[in-house]
């Protein structure tokens, strides 16, 4: 039943909150290692051996997840899922941790520590530059590690909800564009912009609500997400550069790799580094409304059917 998931979301979505990421053990660490040696056996550098080894990996935790939504207590499941699946709390733990040693002045252990963050190259970023990665990677794993999520959750239970988790993990280890997973990667980069295109847009329009200037973050918005090379991710970091008044974007390095993205926002002013703890309250005020729409969503459908 619908009631027992948004029950069991609302309970998983405190525990995140309250506990972050499970300490040890984590089964989202532990889906990608067995996806990792399943990727060692089957890869060959076609596109149609990566369809093949995304539909494995994603089908069987869709399997297993339909499986156990119907043996056991949907609310406890979806609970444990939710909490299992959801990254808010990690997220902002630590985009906080490097603004507290960007605020201390220690540039080194802040570029240390944002590979755990996000993948780009941190060796040369100045202060400013640092803040900048760091927002930008609060507001699109804003909409990756939560919004999505819960989205996922409301349309299609814990099955939809540990699915996407699938998805986005495997994008994020073959999705990337490197020689090895230009073809291999090719099927789970576009499986999780698919998944990923509900969530972002409930993502940006929520940072609107959210915003203290909802105006200047629907333009921000509306203006520039398009011209983003990630189909999804633009509408996340615009809005929030809309939101928070700072301009995003330009020259990303990820180690030897240089991509001049567009800029969000040109006319906002540059990031600083109080601009992450900005990014980190709103990034939770969206969280938590994305809770409330697609528990709203789940309940609406389940006395629909009733």
């Amino acid at each position: 039943m619908r009631s027992a998931y948004a029950l069991g979301a609302a309970v998983g979505y405190a525990a995140d909150a309250a506990f972050g990421d499970p300490r040890r053990g984590h089964p989202v660490a532990g889906f990608g290692r067995l996806a990792g040696a399943l990727e060692r056996r089957l890869w060959r550098d076609h596109r149609a051996a990566g369809a093949a080894f995304t539909a494995l990996t994603v089908g069987s935790i869709l399997a297993a997840a339909r499986w156990a939504d119907r043996r056991l207590p949907r609310a406890a499941l979806a609970a444990a899922a939710t909490w299992t699946v959801l990254g808010g709390a990690s997220l902002v733990r630590e985009a906080r941790t490097i603004a507290r040693h960007l605020d201390a002045g220690d540039l080194d252990a802040a570029r240390d520590r944002l590979p755990y963050l996000c993948g780009r190259d941190p060796r040369e970023l100045t202060e400013r530059e640092l803040a900048r990665a760091v927002v930008e990677s609060v507001g699109e794993n804003t909409a990756d590690a939560v919004v999505n999520a819960l989205t996922w959750g409301a349309l299609a239970g814990t099955p939809g909800l540990l699915a996407f988790r699938a998805v986005n993990t495997l994008d994020a280890m073959v999705g990337h564009r490197s020689p090895r997973y230009l073809r291999f990667g090719w099927a789970s980069a576009r499986l999780d912009d698919v998944a990923g295109w509900p969530g972002a847009r409930l993502t940006a329009l929520l940072t609107v609500v959210a915003s203290p200037d909802p105006v200047r973050a629907w333009k921000v918005w509306r203006r520039d997400a398009a011209s983003h090379p990630s189909p999804n991710a633009g509408h996340a970091e615009a809005a929030f550069a809309g939101a928070l008044g700072v301009r995003l974007g330009g020259p990303l390095r990820y180690g030897e790799r240089v991509e001049h993205r567009p800029v969000l926002g040109a006319e906002l002013r540059p990031v600083s580094v109080d601009d992450i703890e900005r990014a980190c309250r709103l990034s939770r005020r969206v969280g938590l409304l994305a809770l409330g729409v697609t528990c709203a969503v789940s309940l609406a459908t389940h006395w629909r059917k009733r």
